[in-house]
């Protein structure tokens, strides 16, 4: 069903995008690469519903042939019956752990790197906007706007604390980040040292200075938890938490995912199997009615419980399992009824 499916959404796809492809004289290599990446990062999106589908479609035919009724009637049990999908299942799990945990990441990164480049020119990829961060455990910075392409922010503030106690203050109208000599140069730079009393004042029109920080770690680009290996973004997830970061929820997710959806295949096909083992009068098209409502359910509840993690303070570790406690037990349930 990938290889069927896959084609047609590059096909649309390319249609879509070939006149902004064209205007940009993209080279044709690294369209074919593009669309290879985009190959890989939609398998792995679709991976367990077009599984789910499939394994519906093919139970459904040995259904309606009265072959599952043949098994069951010569004294094979429903639990033997069972056994090849739960070895498929297993199976299946693990490709879907390696490409969420090696696969997917790489051609994430090659694909939106490509999006964004070609198809979002004009569009920021990053929040760079009112950025604050804890740098670390003594240190608090803030700009009011960021742009990536210049390393250049506005407004300034840096903060340093002693015993939970402000010791001193650097501001700047402007902060540019020089590639060459790795340096940091303020514009309007002015420090204020609050040990002393009175308070000690430097001004200075420029300043030249290093800091315990890099240009990319002000403003993530928006895509970066996907585009991480998992013990990358585990590291990732530990600056981002320290620093204040409220896209938290959202990296935790993507990490969550990485384990949450493999499990997703193996009950979805437990589904397929108990809802298509049934001979039903209106055939095949009924179980995939039925199958494709299942999967609608479980896409609608995953996406409520995930969109409610990146955009508030709901654990994203319930926001990755949830859905799958839910279908678990009605798995179970069906799989019982199945049986009799």
């Amino acid at each position: 069903m990938l290889l069927l499916f896959i084609p047609i959404g590059i096909t649309v796809h390319l249609a879509e995008k070939i006149g902004k492809i064209l205007d940009n004289n993209v080279p044709i290599n690294e369209v074919l690469v593009y669309f290879l990446n985009f190959t890989i990062y939609f398998a792995n999106l679709l991976f367990p519903l077009f599984l789910f589908l499939s394994v519906i479609w093919f139970t459904s035919k040995l259904a309606n042939n009265t072959e599952i009724v043949a098994f069951l009637s010569s004294g094979v049990s429903f639990s033997r019956f069972l056994r090849p999908y739960i070895y498929g299942a297993i199976i299946a799990s693990i490709l879907a752990l390696v490409l969420g945990l090696y696969l997917a990441p790489i051609a994430s990164k090659g694909f939106n790197e490509f999006d964004y480049k070609y198809f979002k020119t004009g569009r920021s990829d990053v929040e760079n906007s009112n950025v604050f961060r804890q740098i670390n455990e003594k240190e608090l910075i803030y700009v009011s706007s960021y742009d990536p392409k210049s390393k250049q922010g506005t407004n300034f503030i840096l903060e340093h604390f002693e015993d939970n106690v402000m010791t001193h203050k650097i501001t700047a109208d402007i902060i540019r980040y020089s590639d060459e000599d790795t340096l940091y140069t303020l514009t309007n730079y002015t420090k204020r040292t609050i040990a002393d009393i009175p308070d000690k004042l430097e001004i200075e029109t420029k300043k030249d200075t290093l800091f315990a920080f890099d240009a990319e770690d002000l403003t993530p680009v928006i895509y970066i938890a996907e585009i991480l290996s998992y013990s990358e973004l585990i590291k990732f997830i530990e600056k981002e938490e320290l620093r204040g970061s409220s896209n938290v929820g959202r990296y935790q997710l993507v990490l969550y995912r990485k384990w949450s959806l493999p499990v997703s295949v193996f009950i979805l096909t437990i589904i397929a199997v108990a809802v298509s083992s049934i001979k039903r009068r209106g055939g095949m098209g009924i179980n995939l009615a039925v199958g494709i409502c299942i999967a609608m359910v479980f896409i609608f509840f995953d996406k409520i419980f995930g969109v409610m993690a990146e955009q508030s303070d709901f654990p994203a570790v319930i926001a990755a399992w949830f859905p799958n406690v839910i279908f678990g037990i009605i798995a179970l349930f069906l799989l019982r009824n199945a049986k009799r």
